[in-house]
């Protein structure tokens, strides 16, 4: 069975994709038991993946409540032949953080704009800017080696841990590391050159 690592990981990645999606299309014909389902596999990956971002814990929960209220009302928007629910959540969470980033800003600079305005001027870009960000981003990590496109993938799409990683690729783990911190570094440049 772990003798085959990389063919067991990758179809339980498969399987986990087609579990979410299915539960996804679900959740758009408003059954709220696969959302139910949705919400304990999609919030704490949401939950870390802000704090990854700078996050505050508490800010990173609140946005993390915020995004599965949006999952509950787009989830008819979700196209699986254009992107897999993790990278549409994923791009949701980034726009939620983005989002309330501005608020706060706006708020401190011109204290007589309410959040309410904010929301509703940023709705529609929200949704053009999502899609474009997560176009600009699988073309970032496909120009990275091939190496480096792995580790992304186990790391932060399979969210293996880095000892995993590496007894599954037979790498050192500082390799691993090292591996991510390259793709990182090169995929921060570029997105900053594309924004």
């Amino acid at each position: 069975m772990k003798s085959e690592g990389q063919t067991v990981i990758g179809n339980k990645g498969d399987d986990s994709q087609e579990q979410l999606s299915g539960l996804m299309l679900k959740v758009a014909n408003g059954d709220r038991e696969a959302f139910a389902g949705l919400f304990r596999q999609l919030a704490p990956r949401i939950k870390a993946y802000l704090i990854r971002l700078g996050s505050d814990p508490a800010v990173a929960e609140d946005l993390t409540q915020d995004v599965m209220v949006t999952i509950w009302h787009k989830a008819g928007g979700f196209d699986p032949t254009r992107s897999s629910v993790m990278t549409w959540t994923f791009v949701i969470a980034r726009n939620r953080r983005i989002d309330s980033m501005r608020r706060e800003r706006s708020t401190v600079t011109y204290g007589h704009v309410s959040a309410d305005e904010a929301d509703d001027s940023a709705a529609a870009d929200d949704l053009m800017a999502g899609e474009q960000a997560d176009a600009l981003m699988r073309d970032a990590i496909a120009s990275l080696p091939s190496d480096q496109q792995e580790v992304i993938r186990r790391s932060f799409f399979d969210e293996e841990p880095h000892s995993a990683i590496a007894a599954a690729l037979g790498l050192p783990l500082g390799t691993v590391k090292s591996r991510l911190r390259i793709a990182f570094a090169k995929l921060r440049s570029r997105m900053e050159k594309l924004q």
